[in-house]
């Protein structure tokens, strides 16, 4: 009796919606603490100028937050797109490369999100200031996503690239609220700023190669110095709760014995939440950072269905 082969199992269909593994929506949530973070430094500000204006509504938040989701997921659409022949080599699942979704899909989409993003920021702060200041850095966060997404690649300066996308969320959010650029908005975001310098760089490493140059990881302790050196109790708190966290995960990427770069970066993105509680803390509202604090908790649940990285 003659055995016939067995053919190989048809591939296996993705549990996720390939759209929502290009948009690593799972880290959406980041995005509305920076949100938020930005909106507390604007209004805190605002009432130390003496300028009678009324709290922001929850119509003028929910526009933030979801032209800066827009300008977040167009920003990863188009990660995608342009790294496409390297991630045919490397990386050939991700959703282009294999066939799931066409670039020129992903190219019309990211672009279309990232300047319906900034008209929606534009709009919001302009009917609350009078003011084309968000306009303005809405866009200059638009221009400065692209750039990261063309040069990242062997870019020595892709961590600072990085850490100005996320600065100029506070920016774009705190200038649509009151549109003065003030101190505690330039503190917040230098904060921000060296997070993601430090996270950005780490996230270089996660394909494979040990990380040989520590200088880089340094700024990664600007946001615990912030909490360290604010007044109250909360951001002194959420400050050693940021360190710990921190040092758990660069004893994932330090430490040869339990070497995990890319649940480090997941994690350390998931951080960016905390960052956030401090910048919010710091303004005096230690309730409005617990907002902050449960961002942190969903950006890790959401992180278990779709990958961060």
């Amino acid at each position: 009796m003659s055995i016939r082969p067995s053919s190989p199992p048809p591939p296996k269909k993705p549990r996720v919606s390939p759209w929502l593994l290009l948009g690593r929506v799972s880290n959406l949530p980041t995005v509305w603490s920076n949100a938020l973070a930005g909106i507390a430094i604007a209004t805190t500000a605002q009432a130390a100028s003496g300028v009678a204006t009324p709290a922001p509504s929850a119509a003028h938040v929910l526009s933030l937050a979801l032209a800066l989701s827009l300008a977040y997921v167009g920003g990863m659409y188009l990660n995608d797109a342009f790294d496409r022949e390297f991630d045919a080599q490397h990386r050939p699942e991700r959703p282009i490369p294999s066939g799931a979704v066409s670039a020129r899909a992903v190219l019309t989409l990211g672009f279309g999100m990232l300047a319906l993003g900034v008209v929606i920021a534009a709009a919001a702060g302009f009917a609350r200031t009078q003011s084309p200041a968000a306009g303005i850095a809405a866009a200059a966060l638009a221009a400065t996503i692209v750039v990261y997404d063309l040069r990242h690649k062997g870019n020595p300066l892709s961590p600072v690239l990085m850490g100005l996308c996320r600065a100029l969320v506070y920016a774009t959010a705190a200038l649509a609220t009151y549109s003065a650029f003030t101190p505690g908005l330039f503190i917040g975001a230098i904060a921000l700023l060296g997070y993601l310098i430090g996270l950005t760089y780490i996230a270089k490493h996660e394909s494979g190669g040990s990380i040989v140059r520590l200088w880089p990881l340094v700024p990664l302790a600007v946001p615990v110095l912030h909490g360290a050196l604010a007044p109250g109790l909360a951001p002194n708190a959420l400050a050693l709760a940021l360190l710990a966290h921190t040092a758990l995960n660069l004893r994932l990427v330090l430490s040869p014995a339990h070497r995990n770069v890319p649940k480090a970066v997941s994690q350390l993105i998931a951080g960016i939440s905390l960052v956030d509680a401090i910048a919010i803390a710091a303004t005096g509202l230690p309730e409005l950072s617990l907002l902050a604090i449960a961002a942190f908790s969903l950006t890790r649940i959401f992180q278990r269905v779709v990958p961060g990285t």
